[in-house]
Order: C-alpha cells, then sequence, then structure tokens
C-alpha cells in the first residue's frame, strides 16, 4: 500500500529564530520589496505610456518589470509577514500555489534574460539593422517562448513535488515553499525525484553558459567604441553582469545539485529572491534616458534609430541590460 498525504500545513523555521534579527530583517525586506514595487510599477507604466520609449528594448524590459511585480509579491508579503509576526505556518495547497507561481515567473524572467542579451547582442553588433532583426512580431514571439519555458518548468516541479506523499513531519528548515526542503519530509526514496527536479538547475546552467557568450561577443564589440565611450560602457555593463551572477549562481547550487540540503541555501535563496530584483531596478533607474522619459513622458519626440549616431546607440543599449 502507497503512503498517504498526511500533512496540511507546513511549518517554517524562517531565516533565523533571534526576535532582534528578525525586527532587523523585517525593516530591510519591507523596504526592499516596496522600492521594488514601486520601481518596476514605474517603469512598466513610463515604458507604457511614453513616447520616447518606443523601441523593442524597452518593451522587454516593460515585460521584465511586470515579471519581478508578481515574482516578489509571491514571496516576500509572506516573508515580511513571518518576520514581523514570528509565526511561519503555511496551508499545504497555499504553499503548491506559491510554489506553482515562484517558478512560473521565476523561470520565464529567467528565460527572458536570455532574449534580453539576444536583443543586447544584436543593438551593439548590428545597429543599423537593429529594427530590421528585432520587429514587433519577432519580440512578441521571443516574449511567448519566454512564457512557455518558464511554464513547463514550472509544471514539472510542481507535478513532481504535488504528487509525493508527506507522511511528517512538516517542519522545514526554510522560510519559502520549494523542492529540495520538501524532500526532507517525504516518506519515500528521493534519489529520482531529485533527478527530475535537477533538470531545472541544467536549464539554468545552460542558459547561464548561453548569456556569458552573448555578453562575450558584446564585450568584444566595445573594441569599435573610442576609449572614453568604452570605459564608460565598460563601468555600466560590470553592473549588469554582477545582477546576473547574483541570479544565476546561487540558482545552479540550489538547484543542479542531488537531492541534499546545506546550511547556506536560505542565505543563498534570499539573493535571487528578495536582493536580485531590487539591484536591477537600481541601475535600471540610474538611466537618464528612463528618468527624462518620467519627467516629460507627453512632450519628447519618440526616439528614433536613425537619429542616433553608431557610439551613441551603443551607449544607449548597454545602459538597459542585466
Amino acid at each position: 500500500m502507497e503512503p498517504r498525504n498526511n500533512v496540511t500545513h507546513f511549518v517554517f523555521l524562517g531565516l533565523t529564530q533571534n526576535p532582534t534579527e528578525r525586527k532587523v530583517l523585517f525593516v530591510m525586506f519591507l523596504l526592499f520589496y516596496v522600492l521594488t514595487m514601486a520601481g518596476n510599477l514605474l517603469i512598466a507604466v513610463t515604458v507604457t505610456i511614453s513616447k520616447t520609449l518606443d523601441l523593442p528594448m524597452y518593451f522587454v524590459l516593460a515585460n521584465l518589470s511586470f515579471m519581478d511585480v508578481v515574482y516578489s509579491s509571491v514571496i516576500s508579503p509572506k516573508l515580511i509577514s513571518d518576520l514581523f509576526f514570528g509565526k511561519a505556518i503555511t496551508a499545504f495547497k497555499f504553499c503548491m500555489i506559491q510554489l506553482f507561481t515562484e517558478h512560473l515567473f521565476g523561470g520565464s524572467e529567467v528565460f527572458l534574460l536570455l532574449v534580453m542579451a539576444y536583443d543586447h547582442c544584436v543593438a551593439i553588433c548590428k545597429p543599423l539593422h537593429y529594427l530590421v532583426i528585432m520587429r514587433q512580431w519577432v519580440c512578441v514571439v521571443l516574449l511567448v517562448v519566454s512564457w512557455v519555458g518558464g511554464f513547463i518548468h514550472s509544471v514539472i516541479q510542481f507535478s513532481t513535488v504535488c504528487g509525493l506523499p508527506f507522511c511528517g513531519p512538516n517542519i522545514t528548515d526554510h522560510f519559502i515553499c520549494d523542492m529540495y526542503p520538501f524532500l526532507k519530509l517525504i516518506c519515500i526514496d528521493t534519489y529520482v525525484t531529485g533527478l527530475v527536479l535537477a533538470s531545472g538547475g541544467l536549464t539554468c546552467s545552460i542558459l547561464f553558459v548561453l548569456l556569458l557568450i552573448l555578453y562575450g561577443v558584446v564585450l568584444h564589440s566595445l573594441k569599435n567604441l573610442s576609449q572614453g565611450g568604452r570605459w564608460k560602457a565598460l563601468r555600466t555593463y560590470g553592473s549588469h553582469i554582477a545582477v546576473v551572477v547574483f541570479l544565476f549562481v546561487p540558482c545552479i547550487f540550489m538547484y543542479a545539485r542531488p537531492a541534499k540540503t546545506f546550511p547556506m541555501d536560505k542565505s543563498l535563496s534570499v539573493f535571487y529572491t528578495v536582493i536580485t530584483p531590487m539591484l536591477k531596478l537600481i541601475y535600471t533607474l540610474r538611466n537618464s534616458a528612463m528618468t527624462n522619459a518620467m519627467k516629460n513622458s507627453r512632450e519628447e519626440k519618440p526616439c528614433q534609430i536613425s537619429d542616433l549616431r553608431s557610439e551613441e546607440l551603443h551607449l544607449t543599449i548597454i545602459m538597459w541590460y542585466p
């Protein structure tokens, strides 16, 4: 007879049991969440109504902001609430919903970052052909592919975990509903299940390698800029690469491995669930094109590729992508 699921809720130990540390983390994460939400919503609205941000790169950026809004809202409010009240009890059904949603939007965002890197590469290496290659319908197709990739990833993770028998205990040393911490609560052998779940980490690793290849192509193309332009581009590009590393390296470490948990898992999870969306927001809002569009969205004329010199186009596009 197969084991039955006797668990109706989960108890999360959270990031810390120390009351003072919980208060500090509560204030810090609440600030991060408010900034992430306000900034990404502002970006999405600005791109939608601004006449100066009608290029494909901004269409992709607005969708990334939307993904960050939903992804952060799936994780941060529950985390902040648990830190404030000191209780971290989550119903089984709600936990499965959180698991599916966080992997849907997180997975879609990872695919979208690759799309943005490709768009970036085209704009830097083929600036005069950019609008020919990156037509509106091409951007829509790539966006749909990103969503489909995230959906398939999420369905695989969700269906694998949801169908497993949780026989107790129901206490997990984590702060969100995720796969590997749950494997310790399952009363059957999880070796094959761990291999299925590791497919997500393998996908993330492949996308990371492709991103590095595209970044390498872009960095190589910067030799065509003047010395001043190249230095400005490298300073901006360094922050983009740092954000990608903060996102992908913890994800690869967490998911591209056998079914085993480590004490550092919770700290690494904070990077790609809470910190990375805010870091992307900071350097985006520092861009002069975005801040000018926020101030003068009704007054400025639409930006056209033909209005920019090659080096100006390079520098304009370099400022945008993680």
